[in-house]
């Protein structure tokens, strides 16, 4: 009995002996296998990468930049400079509101078209979702711009707010796509986009600083006119005060000097009258 138990433990260790190289055999190819395959695969997916596709790629990149990077922003940032000013001046920033916001919508519709024709539109990763949404509501924004109502209206206020929550929403969720899009871009060709991040991460944020620094610019011209008018005007008060309080002085003493008729004298005159 013992005999027997010796040597079933001694063929479960050979068992084991045999087999365990093998395992590790099998599974180390089957890693290499399934590392290969994803190698194949990046690769194959670096082969389909033509020069074309990639030159499509960055006409695609320009133009949004160009539309929801740039134009948009600039849009917006001369609809706000114009509530300050009055005539002329608020029909050019007007105006060029409406040309930078008409030429941003037909740059993303070319763009649009250009990944609709070249690109592989699955849908199954954000930059494509948000930019489908952009889109429609871009032309939304578009539609809501040409149907303002005249002033003095009820319904002006209510088609103010909306057009500035779409045109705010628009822009702000472009500028966050853009940059899903270089990721996008670095993924797909492996190539830096870090130079590209950085300079539209400065030029938004030379726009966002000059929106907010051109709305507190009239009050930063204020505080500077009365500082200096108060230390131009100061010393003249005082001497206009010195002037007053002289003639004050004067007449008060012509006032004095001024001989007053004697009580009695009057009634002696009412006497002999």
């Amino acid at each position: 009995m013992q005999m027997f138990s010796f040597l079933a433990k001694l063929s479960i260790c050979a068992c084991y002996i045999i087999l365990l190289p093998l395992v590790e055999c099998s599974s180390h190819e089957e890693f290499t296998v399934s590392s290969n395959h994803k190698s194949i695969k990046h690769s194959l997916n670096k082969v389909q990468m033509s020069p074309e596709m990639r030159s499509h790629i960055k006409i695609h990149g320009i133009l949004l930049w160009a539309s929801m990077g740039f134009l948009m922003p600039v849009g917006i940032l001369t609809i706000r400079m114009s509530i300050r000013e009055t005539g002329t001046k608020a029909k050019v920033f007007f105006y060029l509101h409406l040309f930078f916001q008409i030429l941003s919508v037909l740059l993303s519709s070319i763009g649009a078209v250009l990944s609709i024709k070249n690109f592989e539109n699955s849908f199954n990763n954000n930059h494509q979702r948000l930019g489908l949404a952009l889109y429609a509501f871009m032309w939304v924004q578009a539609v809501v711009g040409f149907l303002r109502p005249p002033r003095g209206k009820k319904r002006r206020s209510t088609w103010y707010f909306v057009h500035w929550l779409l045109g705010t929403s628009v822009t702000l969720v472009g500028i966050i796509n853009i940059y899903t899009g270089l990721r996008a871009y670095h993924h797909k060709t492996s190539r830096s986009t870090t130079i590209w991040t950085i300079i539209f991460t400065a030029e938004i944020s030379f726009i966002a600083f000059f929106y907010l620094f051109q709305d507190k610019w009239e009050y930063m011209k204020k505080q500077g006119v009365i500082l200096g008018n108060s230390n131009n005007v100061e010393p003249s008060v005082t001497t206009t005060t010195s002037v007053v309080q002289v003639m004050i002085t004067e007449r008060d003493n012509e006032k004095v000097l001024v001989p007053e008729p004697c009580g009695k004298r009057n009634a002696l005159k009412n006497l002999f009258d």
